[in-house]
């Protein structure tokens, strides 16, 4: 069987594009245009931003192998973005695209178990098992340890799934937890990192990365080519790229002598390009798709030529 790793990395090359679009949507980025036409109750709200994003799917599915769906932009609107959220990963999928879901969950072993069937695992239900959001990945949050990641590692094993673990994140106070030191001299995302790496041994693919997948960002460079050394079958998720400052030039340090290894995440600079100085003089508010295009394309041909530098 071949892992779920093994099929991003194949979209990755197919399209020549080691990126994901990010899709963190709330109603104030929706651009007035796509406004008009809906009334501003919670449904209608939600139905703008569901075309808003299904508008850049559509701009991009066909040039960006991945999208990563922001969990909390859609469960702020309630059930209505609830809603949207399932909407968009079976769309997303429909278009042939990698799905992967940002809810970084992660809890004691019998709730994490609950999280992990209905993201990745499947639900019984009259006889019948079925699956519920059933996304490709999902984030998780590994800091209870062991038994809050083993019942997503189970579902990855069962459903050939997969799970991006934070090690090393981009925000700005990751440090004050992430960087401490251990009493054997080691900092604390270098111990969750090996961690990451036990927990995949079993899902390693035929590119030599495992379906259990590391969050590692852009905006720490050094930390970044640490933990690749640290980390030799650990596929990276790379967000900090774009707007939170993220370079290409470091993102490149990710990546091994095939020029695999990771996925860049850009969500703002993505879906908001029509705003950028970039582009706002190209394209107009009713151009946004368009413009969100041009931002993958450029986003796309940026890294590759600092990945391939770097080879």
């Amino acid at each position: 069987m071949k892992r779920k790793i093994d099929i991003l990395i194949e979209k990755i090359i197919e399209k020549k594009n080691p990126t994901v679009i990010g899709v963190d949507t709330r109603y104030d980025m929706v651009p007035d245009c796509v406004k008009i036409k809906y009334n501003t109750d919670i449904k209608s709200m939600c139905d703008a931003m569901f075309e808003y994003c299904k508008t850049l799917i559509d701009a991009t599915y066909d040039i960006v192998p991945a999208v990563k769906l922001q969990s909390a932009y859609f469960e702020m609107y309630g059930i209505e973005g609830i809603k949207v959220l399932k909407q968009m990963i079976d769309y997303c999928k429909e278009k042939g695209m990698i799905v992967m879901v940002d809810a970084k969950r992660g809890d004691i072993g019998s709730t994490s178990r609950g999280y992990s069937n209905a993201y990745l695992g499947k639900n019984e239900i009259d006889g019948e098992k079925i699956g519920i959001f059933d996304t490709d990945f999902l984030t998780v949050n590994p800091y209870m340890g062991t038994d809050c990641v083993s019942p997503f590692v189970e579902d990855c094993k069962e459903y050939n799934k997969g799970i991006f673990v934070l090690v090393k994140t981009s925000n700005k106070s990751s440090g004050e937890i992430q960087d401490l030191t251990t009493t054997d001299g080691e900092r604390i995302y270098e111990k969750v990192g090996k961690l990451v790496e036990k927990w995949g041994e079993e899902l390693i693919g035929e590119n030599g990365y495992s379906s259990v997948a590391a969050v590692v960002g852009a905006t720490y460079p050094t930390q970044l080519k640490e933990l690749r050394q640290l980390m030799p079958h650990t596929f990276f998720l790379i967000p900090g790229y774009g707007a939170q400052g993220g370079k290409a030039e470091d993102i490149a340090l990710a990546f091994d002598k095939n020029g695999l290894g990771g996925i860049i995440n850009a969500s703002r600079s993505l879906m908001c390009a029509y705003k950028s100085d970039r582009w706002k003089d190209k394209y107009t508010e009713e151009q946004y798709a368009e413009a969100t295009r041009a931002e993958a394309l450029r986003m796309r041909d940026e890294l590759n030529s600092a990945i391939n530098k770097n080879i």
